[in-house]
C-alpha cells in the first residue's frame, strides 16, 4: 500500500519521454497538411477524412483497454513510438490520396496501442497524486505538439517534402530506450489481483453518467480543438501568411499549451475537477472569438493565452477519469477516448464541409459560437453522478 502511495518521478517522466516522441511525430500531418493539399489537389473535406481515417482504431480502445487490463502493458508503450515515427515520416512520399490513408490508418492503431495504457501507468505510479501526475503525462504530448511542427517543417526545407523518411531512426532509438527504462514496471498483477465485483457491461453502466456528462463536454469543445490545431496552419496561410508563420503559430499554440498542461493537473488536485474545468470552459470560448477578429501582431500573443486554455483540460479530464473506482481502469480509459473519437472525427469532417461551403473564417466564428455549450455539462458534474472518489493529499 505505501508503495502505491509514493510518487515515482523517474518512471512518470520517462512514460512523458515516451509520450514526446510518440507525438512528435503523430503531429506531422497539421504542419504539411496544405503542401498535402496541393500535391495531391484535395478539398477541405478530404483534408479532414484523413484526421478522421487515423482515429478510426479508436473503435478498438475498449478492446484494447480490456486487454491492457490483463496483460503486460508496458509493450504497447514501448513499441508505439517506433511504429508511429516509420509511418508518419513517410507521408511526404506518398503519391496517392489512397496512400496516406493507410499510412493514418497504421499510426492511428499505434497511437492506441500507447494512448489507452498510458494515462493507467501513470496513475498507479502517482500514488495520490494522480492530477500532477497526469500533468507530467500530458507534458510530453504538448511539448510534443510544439515541436513536431517545427521539426517537420525543418525536414521539408532540408530534404523537401519527400525526404522525410530520414526521421524514422530517432523514434527506433526511443522504443529501444523505453525498452531498458521500463522493462521493470508491471501493473497488470495489480489488476489481476485485485476482487472483480462487478462484469464490464456492469462497469460500463455505473459509470454511464460520467461517459454522458464527458460526452457533452467535449462534442462542444470539438470543433474548437480541431479547427485549432488541424486546421490552423490551413487557416492562416489562407489568410496569407507563409506555411512557415501558420506552422510556427501552432508550435507557439501547442508550446504554451503545454505550460497549461503542466499545471492544470496539479491545481485540479487543490482546487477541485470541477472548478478547473469551469474556469477553462468559459474562458476558452471568449479567447476564441478575440482570435478570429484579430489580425497582424495581435495574432501570436492571443495564440499563447489561447493555448494555455485550450489544452489545460487534458489532463483534469484524465485525472476526472481515472479518478473513478473501477476494477477495469484501462477499459475506462478506452471508452473516454472512444468517446473523444467519434466526436472529434465527426466533427473535423464537419469543419472541413463547412469551410469548403462557407468558407473557414466562418467555421471558426461558429467554433466559438457552439464552444458555450460545454459549459452547463461541467455544472452538472458532481460526486453522485459521476462516482467521484475524492482523494485526501
Amino acid at each position: 500500500m505505501g508503495e502505491k502511495k509514493e510518487f515515482q518521478l523517474g518512471n512518470i517522466l520517462t512514460i512523458s519521454f515516451g509520450h514526446l516522441f510518440h507525438d512528435i511525430y503523430s503531429s506531422f500531418l497539421a504542419p504539411i497538411l496544405p503542401l498535402l493539399i496541393t500535391k495531391l489537389s484535395i478539398s477541405y473535406s478530404m483534408a479532414g477524412l484523413l484526421d478522421v481515417t487515423r482515429k478510426i482504431p479508436s473503435f478498438m480502445n475498449p478492446l484494447i483497454g480490456l486487454i491492457a487490463d490483463r496483460i503486460c502493458v508496458r509493450y504497447f508503450i514501448i513499441l508505439a513510438p517506433a511504429i508511429t515515427a516509420i509511418v508518419m515520416s513517410l507521408l511526404g512520399i506518398a503519391n496517392h490520396y489512397t496512400v496516406l490513408l493507410i499510412l493514418l490508418f497504421i499510426m492511428g492503431i499505434s497511437s492506441t496501442l500507447f494512448h489507452v495504457p498510458g494515462p493507467v501507468m501513470v496513475k498507479h505510479i502517482s500514488g495520490n497524486k494522480v492530477g500532477k501526475g497526469m500533468s507530467f503525462y500530458m507534458l510530453g504530448g504538448e511539448l510534443a505538439r510544439t515541436l513536431g511542427p517545427l521539426i517537420i517543417l525543418g525536414a521539408v526545407s532540408l530534404w523537401g517534402l519527400e525526404g522525410t523518411y530520414r526521421l524514422i531512426p530517432f523514434g527506433i532509438l526511443a522504443s529501444i530506450f523505453l525498452f531498458f527504462k521500463l522493462k521493470k514496471i508491471q501493473i497488470n498483477k495489480d489488476f489481476q489481483n485485485r476482487k472483480k465485483e462487478w462484469g464490464v457491461s456492469q462497469t460500463f453502466l455505473k459509470f454511464l453518467p460520467l461517459f454522458l456528462t464527458l460526452a457533452g463536454i467535449t462534442f462542444f469543445r470539438a470543433m474548437m480543438m480541431a479547427a485549432l490545431t488541424i486546421f490552423l496552419p490551413t487557416y492562416l496561410n489562407m489568410k496569407g501568411e507563409t506555411i512557415w508563420f501558420a506552422g510556427i503559430s501552432l508550435s507557439i499554440l501547442q508550446f504554451s499549451g503545454a505550460v497549461g498542461t503542466l499545471l492544470a493537473g496539479s491545481l485540479s488536485d487543490k482546487i477541485g475537477r470541477k472548478n478547473s474545468l469551469l474556469i477553462i470552459v468559459i474562458v476558452n470560448p471568449l479567447l476564441m472569438w478575440i482570435f478570429v477578429t484579430c489580425n497582424g501582431l495581435w495574432i501570436i500573443p492571443l495564440l499563447i493565452i489561447m493555448g494555455f486554455f485550450l489544452f489545460a483540460i487534458r489532463p483534469v479530464l484524465l485525472a476526472l477519469v481515472q479518478d473513478t473506482n473501477s476494477e477495469y481502469p484501462a477499459f475506462i480509459n478506452g471508452i473516454y477516448m472512444t468517446i473523444n473519437f467519434l466526436i472529434s472525427s465527426t466533427t473535423v469532417m464537419m469543419i472541413g464541409f463547412i469551410g469548403d461551403k462557407l468558407g473557414l473564417d466562418f467555421t471558426y466564428k461558429l467554433a466559438a459560437f457552439l464552444a458555450l455549450g460545454s459549459i452547463p455539462f461541467v455544472l452538472l458534474l458532481s460526486k453522485k453522478n459521476i462516482l467521484y472518489i475524492r482523494r485526501k493529499l
